[in-house]
């Protein structure tokens, strides 16, 4: 039987908030391997804090954007290799920066990890992954700090309310209020929207709670955002 692909933007926020989330990724782990027989797995892996601290300092140095964006690549593909390691996987051939070589590691490898592919304008890790589900024709899921889509950050309001299921259109109404920054904080990018809208690409926001990326992966009901239709 051949394997359904999966692709993750694992948020760098997951990895490493400030230390690194060890407890998290052990879960995250296990759950994985855990369906390994049926699926395949494509992380793109967020740059976090770490990168937002670069930009930040780069930004107060007066760096143009486009080098605080190519600081904040470097840390996604520093942690896709953290993430291999953590995996017990050893990337010889190096972390794949291009979409060709991400085809030809799957194929022979049931769980991969990478960062950013080439770099683009306004884009966040969240782009590639949509870029990478695209390429397969499968589902996005997108991992983060907060159980999924909210009206405005719970983090930092009280009153926002807690969205189980909006339309690519909707949603990209959401994210195209803001204004791109690198580094900035939202669940998906506004690249990533306009692609998921256009291409029509399933797309689930699952926390930081593992037991729903496992009962996604039962097909038994979740805690999350489905952003389709």
């Amino acid at each position: 039987m051949k394997k359904e692909i999966i692709v993750l933007s694992l948020g760098g926020s997951l990895i490493i908030p400030e230390e690194v989330d060890y407890r998290y990724l052990e879960k995250l782990k296990k759950i994985v391997l855990k369906h390994t027989k049926k699926y395949k797995f494509i992380f793109v892996c967020g740059g976090g804090s770490i990168a937002r601290k670069y930009i930040a300092a780069l930004k107060k140095n007066k760096t143009n954007e486009t080098l605080q964006s190519f600081a904040g690549i470097g840390t996604t593909r520093m942690n896709a290799r953290f993430m291999s390691y953590f995996f017990n996987l050893d990337p010889k051939e190096g972390i794949p920066h291009t979409m060709e070589l991400v085809e030809k590691r799957i194929k022979n490898h049931n769980i991969i990890f990478c960062g950013a592919l080439e770099y683009k304008p306004n884009q966040t890790s969240d782009s590639t992954a949509a870029l990478v589900a695209k390429h397969f024709k499968t589902k996005f899921i997108n991992l983060t700090n907060v159980k999924g889509l909210y009206t405005k950050n719970p983090k930092k309001y009280k009153d926002a309310k807690f969205i189980e299921k909006i339309s690519w259109k909707d949603f990209d109404n959401l994210a195209q209020k803001m204004t791109f920054k690198p580094g900035q904080h939202f669940v998906l990018d506004q690249t990533a929207s306009k692609m998921i809208k256009k291409y029509n690409l399933p797309t689930f926001i699952l926390g930081q709670d593992t037991k729903q990326l496992d009962n996604f992966l039962n097909n038994k009901k979740f805690i999350g955002t489905t952003i389709q239709g």
